[in-house]
């Protein structure tokens, strides 16, 4: 892929999660953010609430200084995870007794979750959606109108 090194990295990450089973959208070192920054919780710090797109005062002060994770903004990394919550059928922000699916493991959700990341991420660094397959189903004149390269 001939992306921006944090997208790369952030993708390879998650695609690993994914297949390791080590994502789950209510554990801030499982969910998105959480494996987009190696597994660690620190950035929940940044929020009041997990889901929300309001920093709090820390998050406010990183966000001031510039400071970013893995190549993110405190408030980029709000909206990533409010991405992949929401595109989970999670009720934001997330509280135990708000509305959540019932298997928060199942594959299909978070491969729902997961397309939802990836392309808010590319719309971040400005690159068409790397999961987009639908110019694979294009034609002109009854014959594809872009080939597939191995």
């Amino acid at each position: 892929m001939n992306a921006p090194r944090r997208l790369e990295r952030a993708i390879q990450k998650l695609y690993v999660a994914f297949h390791n089973n080590e994502l789950h959208p209510e554990c801030c070192k499982s969910c998105a953010v959480g494996n987009i920054l190696d597994r660690t919780d620190a950035w929940k710090h940044l929020s009041d609430d997990h889901g929300s797109l309001h920093l709090n005062y820390i998050g406010n002060v990183h966000q001031a200084f510039g400071r970013r994770f893995n190549g993110y903004t405190p408030l980029e990394l709000l909206h990533i995870e409010a991405t992949f919550l929401n595109a989970c059928n999670y009720q934001l922000p997330f509280r135990h007794n708000h509305k959540r699916p019932e298997n928060p493991k199942d594959k299909d959700l978070l491969f729902n979750g997961l397309s939802e990341v990836v392309r808010f991420l590319c719309q971040l660094d400005g690159v068409p959606n790397v999961m987009d397959y639908t110019k694979l189903f294009e034609t002109e004149n009854n014959r594809p109108k872009y080939e597939l390269t191995y």
